[in-house]
């Protein structure tokens, strides 16, 4: 009996070894098709959540065409162009001026073709190059990124789309270069709504999260506040003066379809998202008082959320849904105070400055603000335990309305710093690189909201 459980031991230790002989080879094998398919140095670049990040420079040349007869010459310029902007807004880079670029004129978009030298000297430490084609309207491109000091390839990918999408393509690419060099994906394919006065009335418009490619979205001919996009992206709340009052409406963004959600007497405003999509919290002054109210997407009242003698507005849920940051004067002046949906008790936030207001909580757990102690309103962050506050902007206007990228790592607020109208700008969470995205001549943009690319 023992010689032969013995011999059963063997057996069994001799297949598990083969089959772990087999599982190595088939993760050897794996790994080499990944490395031979990508062509990549695979490790992180950038440590996103340093306190404060050092730009990395990196040289963007004009695309190559690779196909036999030229077309669409321009695209030699602007593909790279939309790439570099977006880099430069990521935070992450300094794209260098093209006016520096040494490189020859026979210098191609692969590794044994570039002589890395050109780069080096110019203070260049990353080289992307790029390549186009154009088959009528098809677009087929083609991006290898390089660490310029060692030569090795960093990210390749091919990509294929509509000329008319072009745009698109590149911040698609751009998404994928961000990742690879940090672990999470760019905000380039994201979107912004925000009102817009350009007519002559508060309109709510929205655009890519550059800029590019506006949409005005409604045409009331009055004012229309508070553009609000739902969890996913797909939808949008805004607030509509209607014959003296006001309305809160939901905008289906993907099948333009528009649904009035709440016009009950009195005050319909500053409607915000709960994280599930599926409730909303505004202000009613159907008590007379204005409140905050639970509704859920029909517009039906789920549970009257605030009840205090003073003015209760602008809610924002934090990511898990369990708490709510509100403005309430309730103090004396408007101050950010956090209600406990659980056991439903109230703290105050906010104790610097006598006006503060807008709060935005972010994916990543923190709140944002506008705040004034000296006449002018200012960005802040703060933890919501009250802790950590952080001045975001200073001594550059007024700069109001904060709101969160998707993924909580950028800001987006209006400011007047340029002069006379306000546009908006976005900055990376800590406040560093601080960028104006809209420059419509006409008017002002105000009230920013920022979403995920629903499609």
């Amino acid at each position: 009996m023992r010689k032969l459980k013995s011999t059963l031991v063997s057996k069994i230790l001799c297949n598990t070894r083969a089959i772990f002989r087999i599982l190595i080879w088939i993760l050897v094998l794996w790994i080499g098709i990944l490395v031979q398919t990508e062509g990549v140095e695979a490790r992180l670049y950038i440590d996103i959540t340093a306190p404060s990040m050092r730009r990395i420079s990196i040289a963007i040349p004009d695309f190559k065409y690779l196909g036999n007869k030229s077309e669409r010459p321009g695209l030699s310029s602007k593909l790279p162009g939309i790439i570099s902007n977006d880099c430069d807004l990521s935070g992450y880079f300094r794209p260098l001026d093209k006016g520096s670029f040494i490189e020859g004129p026979n210098s191609g978009i692969t590794r044994d073709s570039i002589r890395f030298k050109d780069w080096s000297v110019i203070g260049a430490e990353l080289l992307l190059k790029g390549g186009y084609e154009c088959i009528g309207q098809q677009l087929k491109v083609v991006v290898r990124l390089f660490d310029v000091f060692s030569g090795k390839q960093l990210y390749g990918k091919r990509a294929l789309g509509s000329v008319d999408r072009a745009r698109y393509l590149m911040h698609r690419l751009g998404n994928d270069i961000i990742l690879t060099l940090t672990g999470h994906p760019g905000p380039f394919l994201t979107k912004m709504a925000f009102v817009g006065t350009s007519t002559g009335h508060k309109e709510i418009y929205i655009s890519d999260y550059d800029g590019h490619n506006l949409k005005q979205i409604t045409r009331y001919n009055t004012i229309t506040l508070s553009p609000g996009w739902s969890p996913l992206g797909d939808r949008m709340i805004y607030t509509s003066f209607r014959s003296s009052s006001t309305v809160l409406f939901m905008h289906d963004v993907v099948k333009g379809l528009v649904n009035k959600i709440s016009d009950r007497k009195g005050l319909n405003i500053a409607a915000a998202w709960k994280p599930n999509g599926k409730e909303l919290a505004l202000t009613l002054t159907i008590s007379g008082n204005p409140d905050i109210f639970l509704i859920d997407i029909t517009g039906k009242i789920l549970k009257r959320l605030t009840k205090n003698w003073g003015i209760d507005v602008s809610p924002t849920f934090s990511p898990d849904g369990k708490r709510m940051a509100f403005v309430s004067n309730r103090s004396g002046s408007p101050q950010i105070y956090v209600l406990d949906l659980i056991t439903n008790q109230i703290e105050r936030l906010t104790f610097e400055g006598n006006y503060n207001t807008s709060p935005a909580w972010s994916k990543l757990d923190r709140i944002a603000f506008a705040g004034s102690s000296d006449g002018n309103l200012d960005i802040y962050t703060i933890s919501p335990d009250g802790k950590d506050l952080h001045r975001v902007t200073q001594d550059q206007g007024n700069n109001e309305d904060p709101c969160w990228s998707p993924d909580g790592r950028y800001i987006a607020f209006s400011s007047n710093r340029t002069g006379g109208n306000y546009h908006i700008f976005i900055a990376n969470a800590n406040g560093q690189n601080q960028r104006q995205v809209t420059f419509f001549g006409r008017g002002d943009q105000l009230s920013p909201s920022w979403a995920q690319h629903s499609e």
